[in-house]
């Protein structure tokens, strides 16, 4: 009798011991699930992330070439016109030659004299260096005649220089394409004058091959230490706003803009325009993609920028190493400050460089605080005293 109560005290007990060991249980579990729902969080996974960066540039033809006059005159004929393509010497313009063909029969007239002169100077040496010979002239008279001849030659070559000069200048009224092209811009018209004692005024525009085309956009300092040449790139102009155009960076240029104390940098990108649909002159919203990883951890960057006054790390892991960044990890006992390496970031995701996350971990991205109606809201991303 004695043993069979004795069994049931141990029974008894074994009972209550197993009762009071769900129920710490189920506390622990309760506390747990308590304190995970007074944050928002999210799940590290694998992914993948493209760093890019955003610029507006516009279109540009490779060669565009300002096609001007030398010489100043009235436009007498037109001989292409806007969107006209045109081949290298093929003739653009003509202005009114009248004044400088009057000029070369000029120049013509006084060539003719100073030649004529020459040649009376040179038969008049002739003459005077046998007389001399025979002593009826004099040395004096000898040495005038040679000044004569020799000034004689000069007036020629001086007279001829003329010519050239003003025959060039004559050549010069009829304008040539220097290029092969499309005439993206005409400036005059028949009847204008134009006017080159100054500056040459451009008359015409050509772009030389359309099929070919760049933009030219700039890139602040913070990124531009990431652009190499031949990154790939995407962009879209408001003429075609569903469709991604692609490119490639050409050339990051060394000259520096300072606007308003903000450095930029001119960052030139290839395009291949062979169905001849960009227009110059377009707008162009350039994404330049400066690197990209494939299957690596992940997390939010909420994540990344969440501090929790109650629970700060001991150091902060980023102080002057921006690579290491400061996470919580919510377990059990609740959130658990961790240091981690980071690599890139899209803006929304960062890269995770470090052993001591792994894939399916939870870590904190925001914190749910009690509004009005007994609804939750989220402050993300914060820190919280």
């Amino acid at each position: 009798m004695a043993s069979k109560k004795r069994a049931l005290k141990y029974l008894i007990t074994a009972v209550a011991v197993i009762i009071l060991a769900l129920l710490f249980e189920h506390w622990r579990h309760t506390r747990a699930d308590a304190r995970a729902g007074r944050f928002q969080t999210a799940t590290v996974k694998y992914g993948d992330i493209t760093q890019t960066v955003t610029a507006t540039g516009t279109l540009n033809p490779v060669v565009l070439v300002n096609v001007g006059t030398q010489v100043s005159g009235t436009v007498q004929k037109l001989h292409t016109d806007f969107n006209s393509h045109v081949k290298a010497g093929q003739v653009l313009l003509t202005l009114d030659p009248t004044l400088l063909k009057a000029q070369v029969v000029q120049d013509q007239a006084n060539l003719a004299s100073a030649e004529a002169t020459l040649s009376y100077a040179q038969s008049n040496e002739s003459r005077i260096r046998e007389l001399y010979k025979q002593d009826y002239e004099t040395k004096a008279d000898l040495d005038q005649a040679v000044e004569a001849r020799e000034s004689g030659v000069a007036a020629v070559d001086a007279a001829k220089a003329q010519m050239l000069h003003d025959q060039t200048n004559l050549n010069f009224t009829v304008i040539r394409s220097p290029v092969d092209g499309t005439v993206i811009n005409r400036e005059v018209d028949v009847g204008q004058t134009v006017a080159a004692s100054f500056q040459t005024p451009t008359l015409f525009t050509i772009a030389k091959d359309l099929h070919q085309m760049q933009i030219d956009t700039t890139v602040d300092e913070a990124d531009v230490g990431q652009a190499r040449i031949g990154q790939p790139v995407t962009f879209t102009v408001d003429a075609y706003p569903d469709k991604v155009f692609k490119a490639a960076v050409k050339q990051v240029r060394l000259n520096a803009t300072n606007t308003q104390n903000v450095v930029t940098y001119d960052v030139v990108i290839a395009v291949d325009n062979a169905d001849l649909i960009l227009l110059p002159g377009m707008t162009a919203y350039v994404t330049i993609q400066l690197n990209s990883v494939h299957h690596v951890l992940i997390v939010p960057n909420a994540a990344l920028r969440m501090r929790l006054a109650s629970h700060a790390p001991a150091t902060e892991a980023g102080t002057g190493n921006p690579e290491m960044q400061t996470l919580y990890l919510l377990t059990s006992k609740g959130p658990r400050p961790v240091h981690v390496k980071i690599g890139i970031t899209d803006n929304q995701n960062t890269q995770i460089i470090s052993d001591r996350l792994s894939e399916g971990d939870t870590v904190i991205v925001g914190v749910l605080t009690a509004a009005k109606g007994g609804q939750m809201n989220m402050a993300q991303g914060m820190r919280i005293f």
